[in-house]
């Protein structure tokens, strides 16, 4: 198969309509509901999903809803508004904060920093990040933590296992309690959930399960990153959601997504996915984005790691049968017939 830097372009006004075909088919047809509600942060991801169901089911079954807590980015809020005026829809904010402080949510954060940086203060930030691009070197994923003083300096500890399990569960929080609020708002109306991860993030595991990987319908989860920017601009979501940095928006110093997980800008890293996904030669990849063949390869390792150990999350529950011969033994679980 051909493969060059332009395998991922897409007639974006072909795949718009093919996609409000789905969302009307299954949300009016199959779901039998009326509307749709979409959890709207600033960024492209949801902001191309949020006109999308604007087009297919009409900006009055439509709603953009803002759901913040006190450590979401500064221009979040204006760039989710100017997203639903974009889109014609309702905008409505709920904010989450007394549910999260309720849960403990910001009281077992800091206790976590805190076990690391003993000093740690109410007016200091923090974030966690992965090592540097994988094309540039083989470190591992080990996560690292950085915490920033009041008067702006940086410190960073690798962060141990312990503590990142803390960090992480305590942070899915905020994305379970949104999707409870999502939820909420939509059942009220008869209306649907709209989820807003794409490919990268579906295919990787970045996403929190029952947190914002639960919608009824997943708009762009078969695009790449590039390929929703294409489908955004056809849609002429405002340069300036288009033009913002992917940010992770959970911790109290703002990382990108880049950093936070991904590691690869999404240009490249959408070419390497594509490139393993459709078994293009790692000699052939390298040559066509200027790298080295070892390159690609610790891409696609790094690529292959993060799907393996995110496996479950994709998992449905599992309905066990105890009349059924087990998956790792043949021998039957149940009680034997009378």
């Amino acid at each position: 198969m051909k493969f060059d830097r332009d395998v991922l372009h897409i007639d974006a006004e072909q795949v718009a309509e093919t996609i409000g075909r789905a969302i009307r088919f299954q949300v009016l047809s199959r779901m039998k509901r009326r509307g749709a509600v979409v959890g709207v942060s600033g960024g492209v991801d949801s902001a191309t999903v949020l006109s999308l169901c604007a087009r297919a089911l009409g900006a009055d079954r439509t709603i953009a809803m803002y759901l913040p807590e006190r450590h979401t980015g500064a221009d979040s809020r204006r760039l989710a508004e100017l997203a639903a005026a974009h889109a014609g829809v309702e905008f409505l904010v709920r904010n989450i904060d007394a549910s999260l402080d309720a849960l403990g949510c910001y009281e077992k954060l800091e206790a976590a920093v805190r076990s690391l940086f003993p000093d740690f203060g109410p007016k200091d930030r923090f974030r966690i990040v992965l090592p540097g691009n994988p094309l540039d070197d083989a470190r591992l994923n080990f996560f690292s933590i950085e915490v920033q003083s009041a008067s702006g300096e940086w410190r960073r500890k690798r962060l141990p296992l312990r503590e990142y399990l803390e960090i992480v569960a305590a942070s899915n929080m905020k994305q379970r309690t949104r999707m409870l609020s999502l939820y909420y708002e939509a059942e009220r109306r008869n209306y649907i959930v709209a989820g807003t991860p794409n490919r990268n993030e579906d295919s990787q595991g970045f996403f929190v399960k029952y947190g914002d990987g639960g919608a009824d319908i997943r708009p762009i989860v078969n695009l790449y990153k590039t390929q929703v920017y294409q489908l955004a601009e056809f849609l002429e979501i405002p340069e300036e959601i288009r033009s913002r940095t992917p940010t992770t928006d959970t911790y109290s110093a703002e990382v990108s997504q880049t950093e936070f997980y991904f590691r690869i800008d999404f240009e490249r890293m959408d070419l390497l996915l594509y490139a393993r996904a459709h078994g293009v030669p790692a000699a052939e990849v390298a040559r066509v984005l200027d790298l080295k063949p070892e390159q690609v390869e610790r891409a696609w390792q790094d690529f292959d790691h993060k799907e393996h150990t995110t496996a479950y999350l994709h998992m449905a529950p599992v309905a066990v049968d105890p009349f059924a011969e087990c998956e790792v033994c043949p021998t039957p679980c149940g009680p034997e017939p009378a």
